[in-house]
């Protein structure tokens, strides 16, 4: 490999950044997605259950500042000297007008440990003003706009219920990226339907768009959602991937991708006792990422190794 890094790192890049560490807190501003109220759609994507992701300190319940201040308490125990990021999670961070919008950024920017912004959210739920508004923010502060692409599929879009297509997603991204909003992607390896080839193309065609940041993880499968249930119908509907075969999946994925986008995530966890399948053993997020690590180094590989711009 020479000189060439086997993958292009978040943490290495943020701490670039700003010169120090700095975390992510969550916070729940109270949203809901247009899947889920009836706009689109309704349940929701069928995998989804916000609580297997969401710390204890988040909750809607609380003010933007309190759940700040709590998740700093919860961080600064570990790590007393570091800088946050405000990250707004829980279901669609857009959706609402950009006034309301505005008042609960700033909120979180006026933390004088809060140094930025990841605002997660749907590609179909952004407008003018919102993406204006972010914009704006981002000329002042670090912000990030995440993007929940999942798969570039239409077919494997409809089967899980995200009532938008990847027209859609492309759309979103030019738009955003034109106005300098740096962008993060979401996808998820192993969707019902996928096979590896078709899960390997989604680096090649994520390529060409402007995102400077991708998170992956595993599908999961979770207790009483959706997804669950039509698992317990047909065990056959999805694909059920060990930690060695998910390991080697993300590598031939990363292969493929362009080495300038930064790999924020590989793994998802969520809690052992709602987790149907795969069963990994409470293998943790450190641990699947020293595994990728070794494994690229044994196949002699890194990321972009067979990507070719376009």
């Amino acid at each position: 490999m020479n000189q060439i890094k086997i993958y292009n790192d978040y943490s290495t890049w943020i701490r670039k950044q700003f010169n120090e560490r700095v975390q992510k807190i969550s916070v729940d501003a109270g949203f809901t997605c247009p899947n889920r109220n009836g706009t689109k759609g309704i349940g929701g994507c069928i995998y989804c259950d916000n609580k297997t992701f969401s710390p204890a300190y988040c909750s809607s319940g609380k003010s933007i500042t309190q759940q700040l201040n709590e998740g700093i308490d919860f961080f600064s125990e570990k790590y007393p000297a570091q800088k946050y990021i405000a990250y707004f999670q829980a279901y669609t961070n857009t959706y609402a007008n950009s006034n309301i919008l505005e008042k609960y950024y700033n909120e979180a920017l006026s933390h004088p440990k809060v140094i930025g912004l990841a605002i997660s959210t749907r590609p179909d739920c952004v407008n003018d003003d919102i993406l204006n508004l972010i914009s704006q923010l981002s000329k002042m502060h670090f912000v990030t706009l995440e993007f929940g692409i999942e798969s570039t599929s239409d077919k494997t879009l409809k089967l899980i219920n995200r009532c938008h297509n990847f027209e859609d997603s492309k759309n979103a991204i030019l738009k955003a990226s034109a106005l300098g909003i740096t962008i993060a992607a979401h996808l998820i390896l192993g969707l019902p339907g996928e096979s590896k080839e078709q899960i390997v193309k989604h680096a090649e065609i994520i390529s060409g768009l402007p995102i400077s940041i991708l998170k992956l993880h595993q599908l999961q499968i979770i207790k009483d959602t959706k997804l669950a249930q039509m698992f317990e119908q047909n065990p056959e509907f999805v694909i059920i991937y060990t930690a060695n075969e998910y390991i080697n999946l993300a590598i031939d994925f990363i292969e493929q991708l362009s080495p300038d986008i930064i790999i924020e995530r590989f793994t998802s966890e969520s809690p052992r006792e709602k987790i149907i399948a795969p069963n990994w053993n409470g293998l943790k997020n450190f641990e699947i990422i020293a595994q990728i690590r070794k494994r690229l180094i044994e196949r002699d590989t890194w990321q972009g190794k067979f990507y070719y711009a376009k």
